[in-house]
């Protein structure tokens, strides 16, 4: 009875030890080293967001870049949670830019917003300053001495000002239009665009309408800044007199100043960057960038841990990334079947509208431009 005992006892203590090993077994295999995780997605409620001025005087309600890029941010927070704030830096200069950088993300803000070239320089050193930091640069890319650097934490956007200049363009003539103006602020490459593509939108219109050689005039000058300023009013205020119907002012708050002097001469203004209808009755259009829409959706990759960081992005008609707002423009006979018509032939590609900065390069047939 006893051997029986010891027999049982030894078969039950060889099946546990048994199980014991298994057991040991399995427990060896689930602690095995597993891959890296990718960084979670911040929680939409924690989205910190940013929004940097370029200079004291670039202000929030400037009907321009920070308008529009706000408009994105606010739209964002108020669908999907986080908190804003805008930051103005006390002088226009690299390392202003980077130190008011330094203070939002001290104050807790984990993406910014970088709205227009002047931040080249100054992201090309705080993307590696800041590397847990995400930035979206409008309208530019990181650069310094002529070298472009992209890193992961950034997403450089770019818009195609020359189709946005383009429409505008093609509008004004076919509205009626023959003696036009361009006014940019400074010859930078994307003001360079929209008046180029003003340019080509107009002569594209002559020639759908049949119209004679140099029987559309466009006047076209650079103002040397984006600052409001009595004397652009002054010179808009010739122009008119001399017999320019509406002037394309591409020019930040210099542009208030063109219509100011509108206002005071009967003219004519082509708004630029957002729907500038609201700032005067004078405004008939405005060559549109989506900053609001482009924005808005890098805030929803970022919150949901898709940012497209490392990258150029170029916002487009194929992307519905520039356009006219034809349910604010004041056009007399430019209809928005019409509108739809040209847009849809850019967004597809059927017309290829030159984006050089070289205006040797822009080709036109019917259109006469007098630089001033």
């Amino acid at each position: 009875m006893k051997k029986g005992y010891k027999l049982i006892f030894s078969v039950v203590l060889l099946l546990a030890l048994t199980l014991s090993m298994a057991a040991l077994t399995g427990c060896n295999e689930q602690a095995a080293p597993a891959a890296p995780a990718a960084p979670a997605a911040p929680a939409e409620a924690n989205v910190q967001i940013a929004l940097i001025a370029h200079s004291p005087d670039s202000i929030l309600d400037d009907g321009s870049f920070n308008q529009g890029a706000w408009d994105g941010i606010q739209r964002f927070t108020s669908a999907h949670g986080g908190s804003a704030q805008f930051f103005q830096p006390h002088e226009a200069s690299d390392v202003a830019r980077i130190d008011l950088i330094a203070d939002a993300v001290g104050g807790g803000a984990n993406i910014l917003v970088l709205p227009g070239f002047h931040f080249e320089g100054a992201l090309y050193d705080a993307q590696d300053l800041f590397p847990d930091t995400t930035f979206i640069l409008l309208d530019a890319s990181p650069v310094r001495d002529g070298n472009t650097r992209v890193e992961a934490n950034v997403a450089a956007i770019h818009y195609a000002e020359h189709e946005a200049g383009f429409l505008a363009g093609y509008a004004a003539v076919m509205d009626g239009h023959r003696n036009l103006g361009f006014m940019g602020g400074i010859a930078v490459p994307a003001v360079v665009r929209f008046g180029h593509g003003f340019i080509q939108g107009a002569d594209h219109a002559a020639a759908s309408l049949g119209l004679a050689a140099g029987e559309v005039v466009i006047s076209y000058q650079y103002l040397g800044g984006f600052a409001p300023d009595p004397a652009h009013a002054t010179t808009a205020s010739a122009w008119f007199a001399a017999g320019t119907e509406v002037i394309f002012a591409a020019a930040g708050g210099a542009g208030f100043s063109v219509k100011s002097g509108a206002e005071g001469s009967g003219g004519l203004v082509i708004g630029v960057d957002v729907d500038q209808h609201a700032a005067s009755p004078t405004v008939i259009t405005s060559a549109m960038k989506a900053l609001d829409v482009s924005v808005y959706d890098m805030l929803v990759d970022f919150a949901a841990g898709n940012f497209r960081g490392g990258n150029e992005l170029m916002f487009n008609a194929s992307v519905n990334g520039v356009g006219l707002p034809m349910n604010n423009s004041r056009f007399n006979s430019f209809s928005q079947a019409q509108y739809d018509a040209i847009f849809a032939e850019l967004a597809s590609g059927r017309i290829s509208v030159n984006g050089s900065l070289s205006m040797g390069d822009i080709v036109v047939s019917l259109v006469t431009v007098n630089e001033m």
